[in-house]
């Protein structure tokens, strides 16, 4: 719950800034205290909080879903097992309908990639005072930290450098198997001989450049597309429920107000971080798609 003590503003930057890790100006590795020493650090810090929670939703991924591999049974399945099998059954359909091309990797990367998205989402379905008052308590009573120095974002996808490694690693396997079913010669030629093309030698060599510069925007603004809406959409609902929690230190009236808002808000947001998961997911489908399509398949 926001502090009496503490301005909106300071209340606000406090639940944006990253738990960062790395070295200082002056040579030594540790955590900063506040933003100015975060980005002093520059680009080796690294986010603890969001590499804590993506590798711990991970774990809660593989272990949920490998328990209901472990007791699936042919007879009357619990409810875990028929939630896994929903799930599988889904994402199988959306391969189905969207991947032409023949690739084992496919599939279980859509389902992995659907299952962790949605599980980062989710961290912003608890409220935003609790996790982080929880490591504030902590950093203080064990390493003697002040609270208001004790930063901790419990969802990934809310930092973008989380949503960019995502996207940059579809982006490597979609350049990987560009170049590996089409070969160098033809991968180079969808980015020269695209859309513009000609019989006439003369108009063929000036339209390469100009195609080359148009797909090769085209190219990069997958990787840029897939991170930034997926941390545009998680970063703007985790501002609006920083702003509604900020209204119960107003009284009694606006701390109800804010519940209601906060309720109807977490009941929508349900859909938000389950379509930006989908959506990830389906376009990742797309990506390796078009990466497994041929001269003859255009």
């Amino acid at each position: 719950m926001a502090s009496e003590a503490q301005t909106a503003s300071g209340y606000i930057k406090h639940h944006l800034q990253n738990w960062t890790f790395g070295q200082h100006p002056d040579g030594h590795w540790g955590f900063a205290h506040d933003a100015m020493e975060a980005k002093a650090m520059g680009f080796n810090a690294i986010h603890v909080d969001t590499m804590f929670w993506s590798v711990a939703l991970g774990l809660i991924f593989i272990w949920l879903f490998r328990k209901a591999a472990a007791k699936a049974t042919a007879d009357t399945p619990g409810g875990l097992q028929n939630f896994v099998e929903w799930v599988v059954e889904f994402i199988d359909t959306s391969v189905r309908g969207s991947f032409t091309g023949k690739n084992d990797l496919v599939a279980p990367m859509a389902l992995t990639i659907f299952i962790w998205v949605f599980l980062m989402n989710f961290m912003d379905l608890i409220p935003v005072d609790w996790l982080p008052a929880v490591a504030g308590q902590i950093g203080h009573r064990v390493f003697g930290v002040d609270p208001h120095h004790v930063y901790f974002k419990v969802v990934p996808s809310t930092d973008p450098n989380a949503t960019f490694g995502m996207s940059l690693a579809v982006f490597v396997l979609m350049l990987y198997y560009s170049v590996k079913i089409k070969g160098f010669g033809g991968f180079a030629g969808e980015l020269t001989l695209h859309p513009f093309s000609s019989k006439n030698m003369v108009l063929q060599a000036v339209f390469i450049p100009v195609n080359f510069l148009l797909e090769f925007v085209s190219l990069l603004a997958k990787p840029l597309s897939l991170s930034l809406r997926l941390y545009g959409n998680m970063y703007a609902g985790e501002m609006i429920f920083i702003l509604i929690a900020m209204m119960y230190s107003g009284g009694w009236v606006t701390g109800a107000f804010g519940g209601l808002l906060q309720l109807g808000w977490a009941i929508f947001h349900i859909l938000i971080i389950t379509l930006q998961a989908f959506i990830f997911m389906t376009l990742t489908i797309v990506y390796m798609d078009m990466a497994h399509q041929t001269s003859e398949g255009h």
